[in-house]
């Protein structure tokens, strides 16, 4: 059953299911709670409660906020995470995941782990040399560069179809969802905020987390001409000790969805660690 928490005079709705420890899921940009539709049960299977997160703008939540920066994310996870009574391991992906990392640097108290699936946590230059070497990073720069100028749903599904190489069975009807949602009034906006929205304020925290962090990137992430120099970046970036960064071979920008059970995998550790020690 979906819920709802009011932020602010918009909407956050989310789903919960299992017991145990909390872990809050949050989607990347022009998505929604449904990415996680593999890896939510499974967890839910392995003993957590998980609360499985709309972010703002998009699947189920509201539209038309103020705001759509890693920043604004970050607060709506962790008034998810008090309203649900943590503490809580957050997994995000791609701007959630910088999103994740700002909720853990200023939420100590209730944020106790971070899961950065493909996260942009990083304020990002242009990488020409990388445009000019790399076919799969310009193919996906220029149908992202087509959705964030002029808000064309068909480059945002071409770029799905680069970012997933390798498609689970229900490709099709996930891909048909999706461009239903993004048809609805305001939605597309949101997406193009949020992807127009500078992942500095997420890197401006990462020396202040004080938790453990996971970083996983796909090896053929179409975001990033080198998605493992990306993610060795990130880690450099926390307190030493503090990250730990994995990769998972022929992964695009949505690990979660082609290879989820590599991401079980690598977060039941995670996730017994940080949680049983909190």
């Amino acid at each position: 059953m979906t819920e709802y928490l009011n932020i602010d005079g918009g909407t956050i709705a989310y789903d919960v299911i299992g017991q145990g420890p909390l872990v809050v899921l949050a989607h990347g940009i022009g998505d929604s709670r449904h990415s996680y539709r593999f890896l939510a049960p499974a967890l839910a299977a392995r003993g957590y409660r998980v609360a499985n997160v709309d972010i703002r703008g998009c699947g189920d939540s509201s539209v038309e906020w103020n705001g759509y920066s890693r920043t604004d994310i970050a607060g709506d996870l962790v008034a998810v995470a008090r309203h649900l009574g943590g503490p809580a391991v957050i997994i995000g992906q791609s701007i959630s995941g910088g999103a994740a990392t700002i909720a853990a640097a200023t939420a100590p108290d209730v944020i106790t782990g971070v899961v950065e699936l493909a996260p942009f946590t990083r304020a990002q230059s242009l990488d020409l040399a990388g445009l000019l070497r790399v076919k799969r990073f310009r193919a996906g720069y220029t149908q992202l560069a087509k959705v964030l100028v002029g808000g064309s749903l068909e480059s945002w599904k071409k770029y799905l179809d680069l970012a997933t190489p390798a498609k689970p069975a229900d490709w099709d009807a996930e891909l048909a969802r999706i461009d239903a949602k993004l048809r609805e009034p305001g939605r597309m906006k949101a997406l193009q905020a949020m992807g127009k929205s500078s992942p500095a304020d997420a890197g401006a925290q990462l020396a202040n987390v004080t938790c453990p962090v996971l970083v996983v990137m796909g090896s053929v992430d179409p975001d990033w001409a080198d998605p493992r120099a990306e993610g060795e970046k990130v880690v450099a970036d926390l307190p030493r000790g503090r990250g730990e960064l994995a990769i998972i071979e022929g992964a695009g920008h949505y690990p979660h969805v082609q290879t989820p059970d590599e991401v079980l995998a690598l977060s039941l550790p995670f996730l017994a660690e940080t949680l049983t020690r909190a």
